[in-house]
């Protein structure tokens, strides 16, 4: 939650707008304000989606950055534990909240191997 209202006024009083808008476009505005309000609402801390896991069958890559500042592990290992279907995880050290843009190898050789490791390739 700290990292969610550092990036609030990161976009409010320094270059994060700018940033994200070379991946929103003219929808950065809506894109940010959408996702960031959502999370600092207090009625959405009690929000949690652990009971539909189970009925997730299909198989499921999680890529996950260690540095993720809106990420945990805790979320990884939740996903892990309780989805009905096989379930890969990809941890990746020095990795931020973007790994296909930050380790863009390592995601796409996870992203390989678990296509044949499912049969998909």
């Amino acid at each position: 939650m700290r990292s969610i209202e550092k990036a609030r006024d990161e976009y409010l009083h320094a270059d994060l707008r700018a940033r994200l808008e070379r991946h929103h476009g003219g929808n950065v505005d809506c894109a940010f304000w959408g996702w960031n309000r959502a999370w600092l609402d207090p009625g959405f801390l009690a929000w949690n989606i652990e009971d539909c896991l189970p009925a997730v069958t299909v198989p499921v890559l999680v890529v996950q950055g260690t540095d993720d500042p809106y990420g945990t592990l805790r979320q990884v290992e939740a996903i892990e534990r309780q989805c009905g279907g096989p379930v890969r995880c990809s941890i990746l050290e020095q990795c931020g909240h973007s790994p296909h843009r930050e380790q863009r190898v390592r995601t796409l050789s996870a992203m390989a191997a678990f296509l044949r490791e499912m049969g998909g390739i």
